[in-house]
């Protein structure tokens, strides 16, 4: 909400010290650990001591270094715990694998990331009879009449991939209290700007590979939840984490937490850069969508939702018409204007450009990308902070002029 700022928790949190009074946490390398009693070792694998007694069992069940980077991102999103995962979509897929049984269902937004609609769209049914209801997430009638007495979770993106619509996580909350089931929220897209747990959500993931990480150098991901859930994760009999093994390694999780304290300052670049950029590209009327523009269809909910200490985050899209336009654009400001890079993924601080439809949607089909409203021609923008404003507006100008747009 607009009056909670995540950030001051989290700063409360790392005033700790490292293992010998460093400044910096340690970093564990060990993949298995040693207990002094030999009475303690059954308590370990009998889930009567863990972390929080200062027990650790072998690496890939908990690490030091990792758990303390999930006390960061529990309290970067409001929640009781948060553990770390080797890229995001193993939280997503420990998540719903934890969640769900074979012939269980899901409710899920039409507009997700790809490899999250291929996930569900594709590999549970197929693998673990698990099967997913798609609907338009910002409809509530429709989710609510999605609904059956198989579903077992509620999936959406705060901000959705790449159309950017933004859920209305409290009435969503509402509605999976109602039915007995939890609220999931990617909130990748949204680190700072959107608290989800705050507004209701049960569990929180992230890709951590993007805003968090900031570099594009790592593969990471993140599950924030209540201790009970993250406790489910790691069983040794039934936990997704622990048997199938998506572990971060203890040298990432160190690296990303001497980048979490950067984070308010790339986020509000971030969104300072997109909102001048978009308002400018709204001026010469070009079909731009970004929730920080007034007649965005969420704007007013946006602002009634969000940090505005952070602004409306760093993507915005551009509709060019058609794919072969979008082409020709992206190899301008590459090639020509340096203005970014053509490539996936987004948080990086450079600007990093990619056509949805036939790169981070392709999965989808014709028809399901024309429903969630991903055209071809649709540019999804990640944009940068390095160089200066007007450098970049005008390597943006002259690839538009070179393009005929405008």
């Amino acid at each position: 909400m607009r009056g909670r700022n995540p950030i001051e928790d989290l700063a409360h949190l790392r005033h700790e010290f490292g293992e010998h009074g460093g400044v910096n946490m340690s970093i564990e390398t060990s993949s298995t650990f040693t207990v002094i009693d030999p009475e303690t070792m059954p308590d370990l694998f009998q889930g009567r001591a863990g972390p929080d007694r200062g027990c650790y069992l072998y690496g890939r069940h908990f690490n030091p270094t990792v758990y303390n980077l999930g006390r960061q991102m529990a309290a970067l999103e409001g929640t009781q715990a948060a553990y770390c995962t080797a890229s995001g979509m193993a939280a997503i897929s420990g998540v719903i694998m934890c969640l769900c049984n074979a012939g269980d269902e899901v409710v899920a937004s039409s507009a997700i990331y790809g490899g999250s609609y291929a996930l569900l769209h594709d590999f549970l049914p197929a693998k673990s009879g698990i099967t997913t209801h798609f609907v338009d997430i910002s409809d509530v009638d429709a989710v609510a009449n999605a609904i059956t007495d198989k579903t077992r979770l509620i999936f959406t993106e705060s901000i959705s991939n790449p159309t950017l619509r933004l859920a209305n996580i409290p009435r969503l909350s509402a509605l999976a209290k109602e039915s007995g089931i939890p609220l999931v929220v990617d909130n990748t897209f949204s680190p700072l700007i959107l608290s989800p747990a705050v507004l209701g959500a049960d569990i929180v993931v992230h890709s951590i590979t993007k805003y968090i990480s900031g570099a594009s150098d790592v593969i990471a991901g993140a599950i924030c939840g209540s201790e009970t859930f993250i406790g489910a994760l790691m069983d040794l009999h039934m936990g997704p984490l622990m048997l199938l093994g998506p572990t971060m390694d203890p040298n990432v999780a160190a690296g990303i937490s001497l980048r979490i304290p950067h984070l308010p300052l790339r986020m509000n670049a971030h969104s300072q850069r997109a909102l001048a950029i978009t308002a400018r590209l709204d001026e010469l009327g070009l079909k731009v969508t970004y929730p920080g523009l007034p007649h965005h269809p969420d704007h007013a909910l946006f602002e009634e939702l969000h940090c505005d200490e952070y602004g409306y985050g760093g993507v915005f899209t551009l509709d060019v018409g058609d794919e072969e336009t979008a082409n020709a654009l992206m190899s301008c400001l590459q090639n020509e204007q340096r203005f970014g890079y053509l490539a996936v993924s987004l948080g990086y601080f450079d600007t990093l450009m990619s056509c949805s439809g036939s790169s981070t949607s392709s999965e989808m089909s014709d028809e399901d990308k024309d429903s969630a409203g991903i055209s071809p021609g649709l540019l999804r923008i990640s944009i940068g902070y390095t160089g200066t404003l007007e450098q970049r507006w005008s390597q943006l100008q002259a690839a538009l002029r070179h393009t005929g747009l405008i």
